[in-house]
């Protein structure tokens, strides 16, 4: 069994504490669906999902390992 790295141990940490934010935030959110508190429409709905999907994607693609410069303009 290999030896874990201290830049391994420092990243599943904060790894783990901040996606349990992130869904505790997300799960926050859900709360807002409450009709008898809230007023809301679809259109904000699809506005506050398509924002998660972004952040998501966004995550995903610093992740990826072709790197996001990849995207970048030239003629």
């Amino acid at each position: 069994m290999a030896i874990e790295s201290e830049k391994r141990r420092k990243f599943k940490a904060l790894a783990e504490s901040r996606t349990t934010k992130a869904l505790e935030a997300i799960g926050r959110i859900g709360n807002l669906s409450n009709r008898q508190a809230y007023e809301f429409d679809d259109v904000d709905i699809r506005k506050i999902a398509k924002a998660l999907r972004d952040a998501v994607a966004l995550v995903e693609a610093r992740f990826d390992s072709t790197d996001v410069r990849k995207s970048r303009f030239k003629l």
